[in-house]
């Protein structure tokens, strides 16, 4: 096995790892949204509702703990909108709670029948030939960008800090970038074997951050299912608007076994 194949192979292995934590994405079973009248949610311990800014939750008697405490009163959660949601632990599972325009609550339990069936991401064999080489351009300010979600009428908002060109089989190609870890990008995308082999509403492929003269490297052999792929409990971003790609990239994971 070559190194460059070696490499992938340990990539995919540590990524399948990851997607299989008890309390992973692939550990769902429930979104409720949250309404401003407090109640109960069916196998959801305690009460929840939301107002303009926040959500709350009244244990009412329920054993729960949010960031190592119990919680013994009503307890509020401000998060912002479209980042990172927190989570209440109740027994075995963990109650996420996230802003998505208004606020939701959702089930990640390791007993979930999709995380126990889990048997990993079917994939393209990587190939060098998909690894190719960009240039960031960045934008003057980082601009809001507003895309749309695989649920219908909800958005998100993300910071473009630029847009990536790359050249593929002599056509140059331009694609907005979101901010990504460790000073890196992140690409949402759709290609012509979208809906065919893989995801039909979006890939993500991770680009490391640009070199001082803005050059990146494009590995089309990482580009990954987001949630929405595995569940439909998620409410992942749609590629924004001209982040399609007129050619197939046989590269990078396919349409998920659960989706099949």
């Amino acid at each position: 096995m070559s190194t460059f194949t070696q490499e992938w192979q340990d990539w995919k292995t540590r990524r399948e790892a990851d997607l299989a934590e008890p309390h992973g994405w692939l550990a769902l079973v429930s979104l409720d949204w949250l309404t401003d009248s407090p109640r109960e949610y069916p196998g959801i311990p305690g009460r929840w509702w939301q107002d303009a800014d926040a959500a709350y939750v009244d244990p009412a008697g329920a054993s729960l703990a949010h960031e190592g405490q119990a919680i013994t009163e009503v307890r509020r959660f401000e998060l912002v909108n479209s980042g990172a949601g927190t989570r209440v632990l109740a027994g075995d599972v963990e109650i996420e709670v996230a802003r998505r325009s208004g606020y939701l609550i959702r089930v990640h339990d390791p007993k979930a029948e999709v995380l126990r069936a889990f048997h990993g991401v079917p994939a393209y064999e990587p190939s060098p030939s998909w690894v190719l080489s960009g240039r960031f351009e960045p934008f003057a300010s980082p601009r809001p960008t507003t895309v749309g979600a695989v649920v219908e009428g909800l958005s998100h908002v993300y910071t473009a800090p630029g847009v990536v060109h790359f050249s593929h089989d002599g056509v140059t190609h331009s694609l907005t970038a979101f901010n990504g870890r460790d000073g890196g990008l992140s690409i949402l995308f759709t290609d012509e074997t979208s809906g065919d082999t893989t995801y039909a509403a979006n890939r993500s492929l991770p680009v490391g951050a640009p070199a001082p003269d803005g050059s990146v490297t494009l590995d089309f052999n990482r580009a990954t299912n987001l949630p929405c792929a595995f569940t439909g409990f998620a409410t992942c971003p749609l590629p924004p608007a001209g982040n399609h790609l007129p050619f197939a990239v046989e590269a990078g994971e396919k349409t998920p076994y659960e989706r099949g």
